[in-house]
């Protein structure tokens, strides 16, 4: 039976991430080497809510200076004092003093990204953003995804981090949960694998023959005589090809049994996801995804052959909640999108703690709470006045930094959002100005590139702005101090 290229690529879920190839992309195997020791043992997950979610319903003025402007913008979709999920540790905006809360969905039936908090695994980065802010969904996403506000560019902020950091057109260094992958993590380097699901990731062989290990053995052989064939080209670019397709077709066979793999090793645990046990919020794509994640990396801690990917991407959507966005009502749309997501954390933080329960001599599983880090993102926030019964498209909301290895607690200054000092769409302004000072969304991507990756200037990653204004980020701050 045979296929075509795009069905190839559709129905393995299998995607190069770079099409444009240069020599200086091979690297040295000692550096990679080196920098793998660097790594010290780490994974970095980002957690993309699509749609635009309402920041000041997520991290809310509970009590003090922010309170009553937080009440003036919000009616029907207002979330009371009491309502809020105001941890055991400290909560506060240290710039004007408000105590603040988490909206109740985000505690979750399981505890939630509220029960991290109190467990110091949580940082709370207050008025992300960036200048010259945009509203429409996929140019704001762009943006975001390339780390670059001012300029565009065809490489993702994470695909340049693996550009730069000594991975080559062998390496499988980062996954996609999903069709295709992420823009994060588009660059020219070397190959991401996009899935949706371990169990049913793999080559299209002819189902004709689903079980005749003999007919796929000499089918995987025969393909690879392509790749290996174009990697002793002497040309640069068939190198490449010949490269990343190898270890590309080589992961459909070394990936797929991570699903047993996981199950099977941990009988107890994965008797909560039989029927009569399913613990809460599993039943729900971003806890599936999540999952999904485990696999590999418990993959990846135990040594698997040919399994070594660390980075991942993963979203939710939903949130583009113009209407109908509810409050605290456990009904309401914006919580169960916050219960959703605050269950998938809390419970892959509990599949991980269990991993390291069961790690016996095997290091790599052990603490593996404190060596994976998940950031989780939105576009933009939404407007700080209601509409009639949603939020419309805003500017600068709070983004959340969690794992083990982070220093808990809230970085960044609440925006402010007095009516006064709203600009003429109704949002916070962005600013480096002092006071209400923005946090730039590239300030949090530089501190994790330079504090938990290791990498001593990312500066080369994410430059700064050529406009030298308050308005615009001049002066990086990659040592924000949450890893």
């Amino acid at each position: 039976m045979a296929i075509t290229r795009r069905q190839f690529i559709t129905r393995t879920g299998l995607a190069a991430a770079g099409t444009l190839i240069g020599p200086g992309l091979f690297r040295n195997p000692l550096l990679r080497e080196a920098f793998a020791q660097l790594m010290q043992d780490r994974y970095l997950i980002v957690l993309f809510l699509d749609g635009g979610n309402d920041g000041l319903n997520t991290v809310t003025p509970q009590a003090g200076p922010l309170r009553s402007d937080y009440e003036d913008a919000r009616n029907s979709i207002q979330l009371l004092p009491g309502e809020l999920i105001v941890p055991v540790k400290a909560f506060t905006d240290t710039h004007s003093g408000t105590q603040l809360g988490f909206h109740p969905g985000l505690g979750g039936t399981n505890g939630g990204i509220a029960a991290l908090y109190d467990a110091n695994m949580v940082a709370v980065i207050q008025g992300c953003g960036y200048p010259e802010y945009n509203l429409s969904h996929d140019l704001s996403r762009s943006i975001w995804q390339t780390g670059s506000p001012l300029t565009t560019v065809g490489t993702g902020w994470m695909g340049r981090y693996l550009l730069n950091n000594g991975y080559a057109p062998t390496d499988i260094p980062a996954c996609t949960i999903g069709d295709s992958v992420a823009p994060e993590l588009r660059q020219t380097a070397t190959s991401v694998l996009a899935f949706d699901n371990l169990q049913d990731f793999g080559f299209p062989y002819d189902y004709a023959y689903d079980n005749d290990t003999t007919f796929k053995d000499a089918v995987f052989n025969a393909l690879h005589r392509l790749p290996n064939g174009a990697a002793a080209n002497a040309n640069s670019t068939m190198q490449y090809i010949g490269n990343t397709g190898g270890s590309t077709l080589d992961a459909t066979n070394s990936y797929p049994p991570l699903h047993r793999k996981y199950v099977q090793d941990r009988p107890t645990w994965n008797a909560k996801y039989s029927s009569g046990g399913t613990p809460p919020g599993l039943n729900t794509s971003t806890a599936r995804d999540f999952r999904e994640i485990a696999k590999v990396i418990y993959g990846v801690a135990s040594g698997v052959a040919n399994v070594n990917a660390r980075f991942f991407e993963l979203r939710n959507g939903g949130y583009d909640t113009h209407s109908d966005q509810g409050g605290a009502d456990s009904q309401g749309q914006h919580y169960n999108l916050h219960r959703e997501v605050g269950d998938a954390v809390k419970l892959f933080f509990d599949d991980l703690t269990d991993m390291a329960a069961h790690a016996g001599s095997q290091t790599g599983l052990q603490n593996l709470h404190k060596k994976v880090v998940v950031m989780v993102w939105s576009e933009f926030a939404r407007r700080i006045t209601q509409n009639d019964s949603g939020t419309d498209h805003g500017s600068q909301g709070p983004m959340f930094v969690i794992g083990g290895g982070v220093n808990g607690g809230v970085y960044g200054t609440h925006a402010n959002i007095a009516q006064s000092a709203l600009d003429d769409d109704g949002n916070t302004p962005y600013s480096q100005a002092p006071g209400f000072r923005s946090t730039d969304f590239r300030d949090v991507y530089g501190t994790i590139i330079k504090h938990w990756l290791g990498m001593a200037d990312p500066s080369i990653l994410l430059p700064t702005d050529p406009i030298i204004s308050s308005s615009y980020w001049n002066t990086a701050n990659f040592d924000m101090g949450f890893v």
